[in-house]
């Protein structure tokens, strides 16, 4: 917890307010969603209902167990707001995973979601014993590069047509922190900066 964000395990009671936020942004979160080739479109509310998030979070969970992935729930005084999935978690020499995030956009841009990204990175870098957490994200999407940025990620380069978006194979630019980059808690560089 920092102020007023924190980040907690999702909960099955989650998935009314979860579906709720979900719907509502439609238009903010639709672009940058990925999804399988080859696979019909279902209406966004399908995706998104008490019922879907109940699959996902069965899903969640057992990727949980196995150790590939780490989903929190982004909380702002008590309500959801948003998301933020570890995944692609690979141990072995390599000790890194991927991030992913959304937020509510009523809450975009007074810095819930770099406290939240930063509160995970943090326990992630430190707790779970991860060495790098990459993020990447479309060229176009301005609201998630100020996150990485303002979080001090550092930009690695560009993937060509890394992942299937919006009907189409989408570059992505690639950010990543690793445990060197860290001489005190990321959240600790959001203090004083605007948004915060």
């Amino acid at each position: 917890m920092q102020g007023d964000v924190g980040v907690r395990p999702f909960r099955l009671r989650d998935a009314q307010p979860w579906s709720e936020a979900r719907i509502r942004n439609e238009d903010w979160l639709s672009p940058w969603e990925g999804r399988q080739p080859g696979l019909p479109d279902a209406p966004w509310e399908e995706g998104h209902s008490p019922g879907a998030f109940a699959a996902m979070l069965r899903g969640m969970r057992r990727e949980s167990r196995a150790g590939r992935q780490l989903p929190f729930a982004v909380m702002v005084n008590g309500s959801l707001v948003g998301q933020v999935t570890v995944s692609n978690v690979v141990r072995g020499a390599f000790q890194s995973a991927s991030v992913g995030y959304w937020v509510d956009r009523e809450v975009a841009g007074r810095g819930v979601m770099p406290t939240a990204l930063g509160l995970v990175v943090d326990h992630c870098l430190t707790v779970v014993g991860l060495h790098r957490i990459e993020a990447n994200i479309r060229p176009e999407n301005g609201p998630s590069l100020r996150v990485v940025r303002k979080l001090g990620f550092r930009e690695e380069g560009l993937h060509p047509r890394f992942l299937f978006i919006d009907g189409g194979w989408r570059d992505h630019l690639s950010f990543a922190v690793t445990v060197e980059d860290l001489t005190e808690p990321m959240v600790s560089r959001l203090v004083g900066l605007p948004g915060q």
